[in-house]
């Protein structure tokens, strides 16, 4: 696996991906902020040695090496999910690449429903804990204690420092951000209404099928980690309306701009 990742990691470093400070992850329907980086590199997923490859049809599949508020950023133009089929350490493959590069802070966004019923479609939550739910653990292979320790402590998974500048950017630009905690389920099927009704039990304010095994590699990497949802359907158990993908794609497309202007915000800070 060590070397898997070193021959991965000299590819990029040849193809110009030279020290970039900030990763980011863009998740379902979240792909506009690439047009506000200065773009210097770009490589398809199927490019890169050992690297998977996106099979969900609304993920890109490029990874973007480029400047963002003046700082150097590698993106994730589309990430890889449990639900395609892939292990743990495929889906967190990229953040460690992503550290071996020289990244210092990562920003993950991610599409997520709601189930706190304050919060509504086209809003955003910043992710203050969560619950996974997924099945299996980014850290449970053989030769783990090598990449760092075994037993990583998840007591504050997510950046203090960096969510506190969130949402002092949040109040200068009156966007509504609210702080929650986010349930990582497998999927791809939408909850049950009973599902629903226990992930509001067990105290999750929104629901996605990504994110948190990435957070816990990037705590295992001593990688500071910020997460932006954006709300694109209301788990309403007691009303619930079927989901159709192409209407969640579109309300995190529509709720994009808000997640850029704080995810720019914060570049700019950090």
């Amino acid at each position: 696996m060590i070397k898997q990742l070193h021959e991965t990691t000299d590819y990029l470093i040849d193809k110009g991906f030279d020290k970039p400070e900030i990763g980011i992850i863009l998740g379902t329907g979240l792909g506009q902020l690439i047009d506000e980086i200065e773009i210097l590199k770009e490589v398809s997923y199927n490019h890169i040695p050992n690297f998977p490859t996106a099979t969900v049809e609304f993920h890109r599949g490029k990874l973007i090496y480029g400047l963002l508020a003046g700082k150097k950023v590698v993106v994730m133009q589309g990430r890889f999910h449990l639900y395609e089929g892939y292990t743990q350490f495929d889906v967190t493959y990229p953040v460690r690449v992503m550290h071996l590069l020289g990244v210092k802070k990562l920003l993950v966004s991610n599409a997520s429903g709601s189930l706190n019923p304050d919060y509504k479609k086209g809003e955003l939550m910043l992710l203050d804990d969560h619950l996974n739910l997924q099945p299996g653990s980014p850290l449970a292979f053989k030769g783990v204690d090598k990449m760092g320790t075994r037993f990583v402590d998840l007591s504050a998974p997510y950046n203090a420092e960096m969510n506190s500048i969130l949402e002092e950017i949040a109040r200068e630009n009156k966007i509504k951000l609210h702080k929650g905690v986010y349930a990582a389920v497998l999927g791809p099927q939408l909850e049950t209404r009973a599902e629903y009704r226990y992930l509001r039990i067990i105290g999750a304010d929104a629901v996605g099928m990504s994110t948190v095994p990435e957070v816990i590699v990037a705590n295992h990497l001593n990688l500071p980690v910020s997460a932006i949802s954006v709300i694109t359907d209301e788990g309403n158990p007691d009303n619930l309306q079927p989901v159709d993908i192409q209407e969640i794609i579109a309300m995190a497309q529509q709720a994009e701009p808000q997640m850029i202007t704080l995810f720019k915000g914060l570049i700019k800070r950090i």
